[in-house]
């Protein structure tokens, strides 16, 4: 190992525990919705996904595609208006509600038996899915196995602690064949402490590597303007491509 590389893993590793004090609450996800305060929700969708589309789909038709923690994300209606089966998980009512009236979809809604207060929420086309519900609340017998996960916020916006918990639900409900995007960003955590949280690269390698074959597609500069209110500088959006080992 050279010194450059020890001392980014050792930052890495001092970044890490900080970020582990900050342990977030489904209700602070739920006051974010309350006030509208979703700087994380793209409103035209996630330029990375559409650039690299055809890797994620790889010409395959009736495909089941998977959103953890998908919020009212309008990548959602790309998936379905090309035919395929999309399912999602959400804590927020508020935020799936706006996702179908925003796209101006009828739906049906009951609730899950067994889950205190979860719910689910079926597109009258039949073709989108999502459940309100803890990502770790999600029953898994009803949910199925999926051929595609696109994970733009989820990994980022679990709590550190409970990542290794999420790597392996994800990691259970993948189909053979499966292709699995997933989006982290590079920042200076000393600086920031998150969501999103910081997700090393050694992190995702250890998280999904005995698994998968992992591959960064690309790195791109997202730094905004709200990014720098964070008191960061510099913020890289990494996109990787995980397939079946």
């Amino acid at each position: 190992m050279d010194s450059s590389t020890a001392v980014a893993e050792a930052k890495d590793h001092s970044a890490l525990g900080e970020q582990q004090d900050n342990t977030l609450t489904l209700e602070y996800w739920h006051k974010k919705w309350e006030m509208h305060d979703i700087g994380f929700h793209q409103e035209h969708g996630n330029k990375l996904l559409r650039k690299h589309m055809n890797t994620f789909l790889n010409g395959k038709s009736g495909l089941r595609v998977f959103f953890p923690l998908c919020g009212k994300a309008v990548e959602m209606k790309w998936f379905a208006d090309l035919g395929y089966s999309v399912v999602g998980v959400e804590i927020s009512e508020l935020g799936i509600r706006e996702f179908f009236t925003e796209h101006n979809l009828s739906y049906l809604e009951e609730s899950i038996a067994g889950i205190s207060g979860a719910k689910v929420f079926k597109s009258s086309s039949g073709n989108i899915t999502l459940y309100c519900c803890s990502i770790f609340d999600l029953p898994r017998a009803n949910v199925g196995k999926f051929d595609r996960i696109w994970d733009r916020g989820a990994l980022v916006a679990i709590n550190p602690d409970d990542r290794e918990r999420y790597a392996k639900l994800m990691l259970s409900l993948l189909e053979k064949g499966f292709h699995y995007f997933l989006i982290t960003f590079s920042y200076d955590p000393t600086k920031f402490s998150g969501p999103p949280f910081y997700v090393p690269d050694s992190e995702v390698k250890s998280l999904f590597g005995s698994t998968c074959n992992i591959q960064c597609l690309e790195k791109a500069d997202a730094l905004k303007e709200r990014h720098k209110k964070w008191g960061i500088d510099y913020f890289i959006e990494i996109l990787y491509l995980f397939t079946e080992k």
